[in-house]
């Protein structure tokens, strides 16, 4: 099936990052999520969170000014917010099964019709051994978005009417924004929220393992 040119990645992080309100706590998953802290400004009021014991993760450093101490749980470099905190490891996941986080944007390898996520394993021999603390957070927080591409490298559809890798979290995911649409997951399954620009209602339900309703008003 013929690539289409939608969002690209910075695209991607950056429309997610205009749909957080201010004031909320936000965990961002390993990978792609990440992106997100460097398109809310400083003067907005979002709080990052990060398992491994922070809080008010800011943008990424500026390449050459890195600093060894400061990295989030995908083990790469950040930067912190004014008013950031350090906390033990202990103290983060309480945040996180404590259900104080407002919001949490993760990976995903698929997206069930049923709001159902998968994003640590799709079986192939030397993935991660264990799901990890992407459990705690698609259990424990608010809210779930995943942010990812809308299909695998090879056009298979990432969004299924039932997934069929491991899961991660039962039924918490009520957003998904992909390189072409930004989706709602619902009670009636799939629902088109936006279109990346050029893009068809038709060109995305072609590219889904689900059905796809149109935008409601």
């Amino acid at each position: 099936m013929t690539a289409l040119a939608g969002w690209s990645r910075r695209d991607m992080a950056d429309r997610v990052a205009a749909d957080i309100p201010e004031g909320w706590a936000v965990n961002l998953g390993i990978g792609l999520p990440t992106l997100i802290a460097n398109f809310v400004p400083i003067e907005r009021e979002v709080m990052f969170h990060s398992e491994n014991g922070i809080l008010g993760v800011g943008p990424l450093p500026p390449a050459g000014q890195e600093n060894p101490w400061l990295i989030n749980a995908g083990k790469q470099p950040i930067t912190l917010r004014p008013g950031a905190a350090i906390v033990g490891q202990a103290d983060s996941f309480a945040i996180i099964r404590g259900g104080h986080l407002d919001l949490c944007v993760l990976g995903g390898y698929q997206v069930g019709a049923n709001g159902d996520l998968a994003n640590w394993s799709t079986g192939r021999a030397g993935e991660a051994p264990a799901v990890g603390g992407a459990m705690d957070l698609g259990a424990g927080a608010k809210r779930v978005w995943v942010l990812m591409e809308h299909a695998a490298r090879d056009g298979t559809p990432r969004l299924v009417e039932r997934c069929t890798y491991p899961l991660t979290a039962l039924g918490t995911v009520s957003r998904v924004y992909t390189d072409i649409a930004v989706i709602d997951v619902t009670p009636d399954g799939f629902v088109l929220r936006e279109a990346a620009p050029g893009i068809s209602i038709e060109q995305i339900a072609a590219r889904m393992g689900a059905p796809l309703s149109p935008i409601r008003d």
